[in-house]
């Protein structure tokens, strides 16, 4: 039987020994633990300087919105009278502001039942929406607004469901229903959702045969109890009575009369929105317009914190509070990274203003390293040059034309001056009658249904049958009934319809370029309103050069060289001034930051060399602990031997001495 217990024969500490010399064979992979932790080191200092650089691009992007540095802050002497926004467009002054009259919705109430669940009438109810004229006794369509149709079936013929089968409709109008206390006191009130005299409310109902309808539309039986025609007789047509009249805005600035249909005007004072909240009559308040400086000192600090944070950020990372060194001491990538960084900061920008260096705003390096606003010189610049301080921190396109607007650029975009050129203006779509309207009389299954085509989608829209004032009332109806068409609607489809003054109906594609198409299929109803003969007309994309290079057009889009995109409307051909294009320096640092923290950036690049370093380590680890393991095996082999060798040896031993003392004359020598 071999010894169990490695040096008991023996007297050998086997395991003690074993222990010692695997303790010097293992002295490697220790080693390898301290290499491990200090890439473990490394990596989580990147991740570090990862996460500032990102901190520092978030920043940046804020800075780089142009519309930031041109802002205008407003105030109203009477903030009870009306509010106001302004946007880049504004102008700074003081302007007198006198509320005459507000915009009110229009609001109609039905007849009062005892019963809101009681059958009341089904069918359709068509909402249309226009101006009525009560002096002259007219209701002229909207053609902004497209006409609505609501279907009442058998299961929502009651007041409280034809009020909830409006409501879900989402059509521009809202229904409630509001009981004044009587016995019959239910009443149905339908509210447009928009104000403005144009937003009156015309009810055209269509019963279907089922009780407790009796077939007359306008009578006050049946689903024609909720009939509105404001130009008919009451309980004939007009079976809906008027609770609030649409009304529109009415104010004056500075004493100019101005009429709006809504309480919130965006087109009185350019860049400028009013919500007007109540009238002052004869008590004009004043609104205020002024410079958001203070806004534009917050974006700068902004700015300067931002790099202050990533310098600080990096110093740390290079060396600690204790002047020891940091984990990316002398680390190429965190000095490569810091040096672009602090030149781009440095280096002058291309821009059509007067400042081109962050100095000149007032942002400047101090001796420790660090960026330092003077805000006194910040303050004298907007008080001279407020919008280009812009220029100097932002991405920033404008052209001289006013009708050429700037829509974006790309990284391969270059800043500077590019005169423009327009040889094909962009144009609509459009089908021109070929004679007046045959019949201002719609009859209903004989010339009310057309086939229209927008751009690639086809619908089938249905006039409401009347006989119609002119040829305009025709028009608006047409184009009401289009916009309203649920197939045009769901495409995001639209169009206009007008006359010249031969009587003419042109209709157009809302839509600019190639792709636009406004078509009608041939038909009686087609026939009576453009004649038999109605030419189709293709739109055009717009066509020029922009530094002297022709650009790619889309609708009135503009594509130039390196990517530089304006929208170009209007019908003007030629030279159309110039559009500039700047990059401000938290643009630029923009796009260096966002390639420096992306996954093929030099920080990512860095991670994934640690990360492989270490897998690479855990792979000697392995094989190391692999070679150990045999190690050791082969020293306890070894140790066994000679273990069992001793053994052996000190067991002959005793017997030769035994044997020795038994020798006649044997004297052991103590």
């Amino acid at each position: 039987m071999g010894i169990s217990s490695p040096g008991i024969g023996s007297g050998l500490d086997v395991n003690a020994i074993v222990d010692k010399l695997m303790s010097i064979e293992q002295r490697p992979l220790k080693l390898l633990d301290k290499k491990e932790a200090a890439y473990q080191v490394k990596l989580t200092a990147f991740g570090n300087l990862q996460a500032a650089l990102s901190a520092y691009g978030t920043t940046l992007k804020s800075v780089n919105v142009e519309a930031g540095f041109r802002g205008m802050t407003t105030s109203v002497a009477d903030s009870s009278v009306l509010t106001a926004q302004t946007s880049t467009k504004a102008v700074a002054g003081q302007y007198s502001v006198e509320v005459t009259q507000l915009a009110q919705a229009h609001k109609v109430k039905s007849a009062g039942v005892s019963d809101v669940n009681a059958a009341l009438g089904s069918g359709t109810l068509t909402f249309q929406f226009g101006t009525y004229d009560s002096g002259l006794n007219t209701f002229t369509l909207n053609p902004d607004k497209p006409s609505q149709v609501v279907t009442i079936g058998a299961g929502q013929n009651t007041m409280s469901g034809i009020r909830d089968a409006i409501n879900a409709a989402g059509i521009g109008v809202s229904a409630s229903i509001v009981n004044d206390g009587g016995a019959s006191g239910n009443r149905l009130v339908i509210t447009s959702k928009d104000t403005g005299k144009a937003s009156s409310i015309k009810v055209t109902v269509a019963e279907d045969g089922t009780a407790p309808n009796d077939a007359n539309n306008t009578n006050m039986t049946g689903l024609s109890q909720l009939a509105y025609d404001p130009t008919l007789v009451a309980g004939s047509g007009k079976n809906l009575t008027e609770t609030a009249t649409a009304l529109d805005a009415t104010l004056k600035v500075d004493g100019i009369s101005i009429t709006k249909t809504k309480n919130t005007i965006t087109d009185a004072i350019e860049g400028v929105t009013l919500n007007l909240l109540k009238t002052n009559v004869a008590a004009p308040t004043t609104l205020t317009v002024a410079k958001d400086t203070g806004g534009v000192t917050g974006k700068v600090q902004a700015f300067v914190n931002a790099f202050n944070a990533l310098n600080k950020a990096a110093k740390d990372l290079s060396s600690s509070d204790l002047n020891k060194p940091g984990p990316l001491e002398g680390d190429v990538t965190l000095l490569t990274i810091m040096n672009r960084v602090k030149a781009e900061l440095n280096t002058p920008v291309v821009t059509t203003g007067p400042f081109s260096r962050l100095a000149d705003v007032g942002v400047s390096f101090q001796r420790d390293g660090t960026l330092s606003l003077d805000s006194a010189k910040l303050s004298k610049v907007m008080d001279t040059n407020y919008a280009d301080v812009a220029t100097v921190f932002a991405a920033v396109g404008k052209a001289t034309d006013a009708q050429v607007s700037f829509v974006s650029a790309t990284s391969s975009t270059q800043p500077g001056s590019y005169p423009l050129s327009i040889t094909t203006a962009a144009t609509q779509a459009t089908t021109v009658g070929s004679a007046a309207p045959t019949s201002l009389t719609i009859v209903a299954g004989v010339n009310d249904t057309l086939s229209v085509t927008l751009e690639t989608t086809t619908a089938t829209v249905t006039l409401g049958a009347g006989v119609y004032a002119n040829a305009a009332a025709l028009a608006a109806e047409l184009q009401s009934r289009i916009n309203g068409s649920a197939t045009f609607v769901t495409a995001g489809k639209s169009a206009t319809a007008s006359v010249d003054g031969g009587n003419i109906i042109t209709l157009k594609s809302a839509r600019y370029g190639s792709d636009s198409r406004a078509a009608i299929a041939a038909g009686a109803a087609r026939d009576n309103l453009l004649g038999g003969a109605p030419t189709e007309v293709a739109g055009v994309d717009v066509a020029g050069t922009l530094n002297l290079v022709a650009g790619t057009g889309s609708g009135q889009t503009l594509t130039g060289v390196d990517g530089l995109k304006i929208q170009v409307a209007g019908t003007a051909t030629g030279a159309r001034g110039t559009v500039s294009y700047s990059l401000g320096v938290a643009a630029k640092l923009d796009t260096l930051i966002s390639s420096l923290t992306s996954s093929t950036g030099p920080v990512a690049t860095r991670q994934q060399g640690i990360d492989s370093a270490v897998k690479l380590i855990d792979k000697q680890r392995t094989e190391l602990n692999r070679r150990l393991a045999a190690t050791e095996q082969h020293y306890r082999d070894q140790f066994t031997k000679l273990d069992t060798l001793m053994s052996g040896l000190q067991a002959t031993s005793s017997f030769l001495t035994n044997q020795l003392k038994n020798l006649p004359g044997f004297t052991s020598k103590q």
